[in-house]
């Protein structure tokens, strides 16, 4: 069975406003040490990665490229010894990076150990913004970044970008977009998110005390259309619901865990999906580096066959294209029309989904209220 690899790097220079990720901005002294743990557990799980086929591995964080190229490589000479070199050659490898932790060397580093996908955490063009959310770069450090990773050869990478931040504007975003797009050679993809206020956060206790403030739910919409709108106008499909692509370079590793495949998650607070059970790692970085994996993972869910049908409908329904009713059938030899008849009726008549032949997918109501549909399904 296909599977995915999930990588943890919990290292930050600073832990930005908004953030409530399992992250520490002051252990780097970790860091040989905890890329020696990861190596461990990779190797604890040997029989699952020679017995599935792997297909994307994902380096996120925390920000991975604020730790020594050389130990990423190491995790990775890793994954290929176990997999055999052959096996690894249409993997889609992605690691996250930030404008500001860096060089050009570093990105050439990540492209000789195999890397062929870049996900580069920009969220605005305006430095202000930036500055008001806790990011430690510019726009400048950014368009540096970019520039020396499409020198160097990589041709897929995402950029990530933000709306409904303090301060920001329809005409701050229209920027950001009009930046983004206009760049040479153009991102082949764009992720776009709407702020999320955890508590806890810095953000959080800054808007409590009033001195930030969110635009408006309005103001918010009206961003995200303006976003679908402008970026399908530039060539790039919609495919899920903060996802745009240029055909062909959606994310893979993404689509897999929205079409219910198996992943691994090696690391702190690193979840993984494996034959319907559902379980995470310790978020306890001292706990994880003294223990053996068995020893710090924490099972959240074994599901039932029924349950399995009802995530399947929950993820499949954060695509644009929705969910395949033929693909559904095959998986679980029923019809989901019937299954869920009374869920997608309700969804039908309040006008927020559309049955066409093989698909159930969102409609454009759909796509602003999808809280609304995932509920009929959790």
């Amino acid at each position: 069975m296909e599977l995915g690899i999930y990588i943890h790097i919990p290292f930050c220079v600073k832990k930005c406003y908004y953030c409530d990720f399992i992250s520490y901005s002051n252990k780097f002294d970790l860091q040989e040490k905890y890329s020696k743990k990861i190596i461990e557990e990779i190797e604890e799980n040997r029989s699952l990665l020679k017995e599935n086929n792997v297909t994307t591995i994902y380096i996120g964080g925390g920000t991975p490229s604020s730790i020594k190229p050389m130990l990423i490589k190491n995790i990775l000479e890793k994954i290929y010894e176990i997999l055999g070199t052959k096996n690894t050659q249409n993997i889609e490898i992605t690691i996250e990076i930030n404008p500001g932790t860096v060089t050009k060397q570093n990105l050439q580093e990540y492209k000789n150990c195999g890397i062929n996908r870049l996900s580069i955490g920009l969220q605005s063009t305006n430095n202000e913004i930036l500055k008001t959310i806790g990011r430690i770069h510019n726009y400048e450090q950014f368009l540096n970044t970019y520039n020396w990773a499409t020198e160097i050869g990589f041709n897929n990478i995402n950029i990530d970008l933000m709306l409904g931040l303090p301060t920001q504007t329809l005409l701050d975003l229209k920027q950001s977009l009009q930046e983004v797009i206009g760049l040479k050679p153009a991102p082949k993809h764009i992720s776009i998110y709407s702020l999320i206020v955890e508590e806890g956060t810095q953000i959080e206790r800054q808007i409590s005390k009033g001195i930030l403030k969110l635009p408006n739910e309005e103001a918010e919409r009206m961003q995200y259309k303006y976003a679908k709108d402008c970026l399908e106008l530039n060539g790039y499909k919609h495919y899920e619901i903060s996802n745009f692509a240029i055909s062909g370079s959606e994310s893979k590793h993404n689509m897999n865990c929205w079409e219910q495949k198996q992943y691994i998650g090696i690391g702190p607070a690193a979840h993984s999906y494996i034959n319907g059970c559902r379980y995470s790692n310790t978020n306890d970085l001292d706990k994880y580096l003294e223990n053996t994996s068995n020893d710090v993972k924490t099972i959240h869910e074994n599901q039932n066959k029924y349950d399995m049908k009802k995530e399947y409908m929950l993820l499949g329904l954060r695509k644009i294209d929705g969910i395949s009713i033929s693909k559904f059938k095959e998986k679980f030899g029923e019809n989901p029309i019937y299954l869920f008849r009374n869920e997608l009726q309700k969804l039908v008549e309040d006008g927020l989904i559309i049955v066409d032949l093989d698909n159930i997918k969102l409609t454009n109501k759909g796509i602003d209220l999808a809280n609304l549909v995932w509920e009929e399904f959790i």
